[in-house]
């Protein structure tokens, strides 16, 4: 017994020494590539996700973003976000209702920012930046354009490793009523790609209404594309509504301090 006990330690020491030793290699070659049951690119794909054991490095990213595919849900559902839900018509139930029965889950949050131009220019500021991604545990490079085509990575922290999901924006709405009360819109959407836990769309906007009233809104729709999201899909979905609810007071707060600055200065 004391023998075979010896013998799994010798043997496991072995092991950390040798991962020790091709961690330390792949340091000193960061664009060396290592064939194992999956494979190390400065960030590691294991089972068709994208992980990395530390908060993800642009270069992470970028090699995510290389080996992800193009859209991985099916093609007349891209753009299905696009139009705002600031007031549900019968044509919207009906669009939701269609989502719903392919497999869709649609989660939908919306918060009031303020009212007035200012109030706005601020939300539609801090929408480009990339600020209603500033939570900590998740965050998207702030650098990224938004633009039509561009690629870029939702990076969210679970438990241990990073997960890297890669996505596209798919469109880019900016609005301006010509008649009437003061109105104006933007927003954008982003699809998701191979190698993605989810399969759907999710938009980001912000609206000027009629009251001059000015609304932030996520909306998105999704459904499993990957075995674990499958298995723990309640847990997702709580994951989405947390992150919902998260990104609506993180800009609510972004664009309080913003305002409040203004008026200090």
């Amino acid at each position: 017994m004391t023998t075979s006990v010896t013998k799994m330690g010798r043997s496991l020491g072995r092991c950390l020494v040798a991962c020790h030793a091709l961690l330390r290699r792949i340091g000193q070659y960061p664009d060396l590539e290592v064939r194992l049951p999956y494979t190390i690119t400065r960030g590691i794909m294991a089972g068709g996700l994208f992980l990395s054991f530390g908060r993800p490095t642009r270069q992470q990213q970028k090699a995510c973003i290389a080996r992800s595919g193009g859209f991985n849900y099916d093609p007349k559902f891209h753009g299905a976000s696009s139009p705002l839900r600031s007031s549900l018509g019968d044509e919207d139930v009906v669009e939701e209702e269609a989502l719903s029965k392919s497999g869709f889950f649609v989660n939908r949050a919306r918060v009031l920012l303020g009212a007035g131009p200012r109030t706005f220019d601020l939300a539609k500021s801090a929408l480009v930046s990339w600020k209603h991604f500033g939570l900590g545990w998740t965050f998207v490079d702030p650098e990224t354009p938004v633009e039509k085509g561009e690629r870029f990575c939702v990076c969210v922290k679970e438990v241990i490793p990073w997960l890297m999901m890669p996505l596209q924006i798919a469109y880019v709405r900016d609005e301006i009523s010509g008649r009437g009360p003061p109105k104006a819109s933007f927003g954008f959407g982003s699809g998701t790609l191979q190698g993605h836990l989810l399969a759907g769309e999710e938009r980001f906007s912000i609206e000027r209404d009629e009251n001059d009233e000015v609304w932030y809104e996520i909306y998105s729709f999704s459904k499993p594309a990957h075995f674990l999201s499958m298995v723990g899909y309640p847990y997702v979905k709580l994951r989405q509504q947390f992150f919902a609810h998260s990104s609506a007071n993180a800009l609510k707060k972004h664009v309080a301090m913003k305002q409040q600055c203004a008026v200090g200065g």
